[in-house]
């Protein structure tokens, strides 16, 4: 049964495209500057409806790629700038000592955030044993 179903499928697809080949080259043959003054309105609105589609949904992505780059150079300027002027701190020989102190605390991770689990503790631990 599945391969009649596929088959009688495939016959009236086949059938629909005959005739939509049919009646192209009929309303060819009867007007061909109202054919093709219908295919060139066709193809018009095709082209406006694609651009105004692309419009839309490309414009957003550009924007946010376009505002993720400045963001990001932003901050590689800030790293540049905070390098340069780390290292001329550093080999200066005037450099004090509170710039160095902030150099180094810009360097600094911050900690990882770790909790404690308790456990039993009236039971005392072995220390030996680990």
């Amino acid at each position: 049964m599945a391969f009649l179903k596929n088959r009688i499928s495939t016959i009236i697809v086949g059938l629909l495209i005959i005739l939509a080949i049919l009646g192209i080259v009929g309303s060819f043959t009867a007007n061909p500057a109202g054919f093709i003054q219908g295919i060139a309105v066709i193809a018009l609105i095709g082209l406006v409806i694609f651009f105004l589609f692309r419009k839309v949904t490309n414009s957003s992505p550009q924007k946010k790629e376009q505002r993720a780059f400045l963001k990001a150079a932003k901050r590689s300027k800030k790293r540049l700038q905070q390098k340069s002027g780390d290292s001329t701190a550093k080999s200066s020989a005037l450099g004090t000592l509170t710039k160095l102190k902030k150099s180094s605390k810009l360097k600094k991770k911050s900690p990882a955030h770790l909790t404690v689990i308790d456990g039993k503790k009236s039971k005392k631990k072995n220390r030996a044993s680990f």
